[in-house]
């Protein structure tokens, strides 16, 4: 039986363990990464490294695209891109956080060619990625999902269509502000509580049986916060978009910036 072909770009935090969980399932996996340092824990994990992203577009069937913001997105779809040639009836699949228009571009860019784009973002953070336990939203028809469907759920516990392309983003952008907005809260919080001596950690087990239970505060001491600056900047740009106030998340957006370094360390917060 010949095994279905699935394309990476981007071997990071959540890629790598992405590509494990498809090779466990049975897919034949091709995976580029700019950093040629990743190629022997690609190898190790059983995909096969190609060097350039182009060879994914004359190869896979999905292609699932890992990387960082909207511009390397744009340099891999838009015009003359690696993946802009992509065969006819590949399905690529953006897992990076970007603009819901920029999907929205690069779909309409690449359907004359039988190119289905959507966007598949992810949640639950980089420990899930690791357990296979992701939330995978997914934006674009009902057709094109439930074929990439198979692909999603070797990675994800819960697979969620959101309507169509560009609305993955919308969910992610959404869970990202009540995220940032939770662990800041968290932070105020129990340092609050630190400063009166109470038993932090044991404050913290009776809180998640409480209604401030919250995501932010049942993995407490995991989130990097890589990636909260840009998370922030997007709702920003789309609030301002859509012509909405969303004084809160500017608010949380200030506080990110200084708390990303002292994260975690309550006796710092506040002063």
């Amino acid at each position: 039986m010949t095994q279905t072909v699935v394309g990476l770009v981007g071997a990071g935090r959540m890629g790598l363990p992405i590509v494990g969980h498809l090779v466990r399932k049975g897919f034949s996996v091709l995976v580029h990464d700019v950093d040629l340092a990743k190629r022997a824990v690609v190898e190790a994990k059983g995909a096969q490294w190609v060097a350039g992203a182009g060879q994914l577009a004359e190869r896979a069937e999905f292609i699932l695209i890992c990387v960082g913001y909207d511009r390397e997105v744009k340099e891999l779809l838009g015009s003359g891109g690696a993946l802009a040639a992509a065969r006819s009836g590949t399905v690529i699949a953006i897992l990076s956080t970007i603009h819901p228009h920029t999907v929205e571009e690069l779909a309409a860019q690449l359907k004359p060619g039988g190119v289905d784009v959507v966007d598949s973002t992810v949640c639950r953070g980089s420990w899930s990625a690791d357990e296979g336990t992701l939330l995978s939203f997914v934006g674009g028809s009902a057709e094109v999902v439930a074929r990439l469907t198979p692909v999603l759920r070797t990675y994800s516990s819960d697979v969620v269509p959101t309507g169509p392309i560009g609305t993955a983003q919308v969910a992610k952008a959404a869970n990202n502000l009540i995220l940032w907005g939770c662990l800041v809260a968290s932070h105020e919080g129990l340092a609050l509580a630190q400063r009166y001596g109470v038993d932090v950690e044991a404050l913290r087990r009776a809180l998640l049986t409480s209604s401030s239970a919250n995501h932010a505060l049942e993995n407490w001491g995991k989130q990097t916060m890589a990636w909260a600056k840009d998370d922030m900047a997007i709702v920003g740009e789309m609030a301002d978009e859509c012509g909405i106030s969303l004084p809160q998340a500017g608010v949380v957006r200030e506080i990110c910036r200084t708390l990303k370094p002292r994260r975690y360390k309550l006796e710092e917060y506040g002063k």
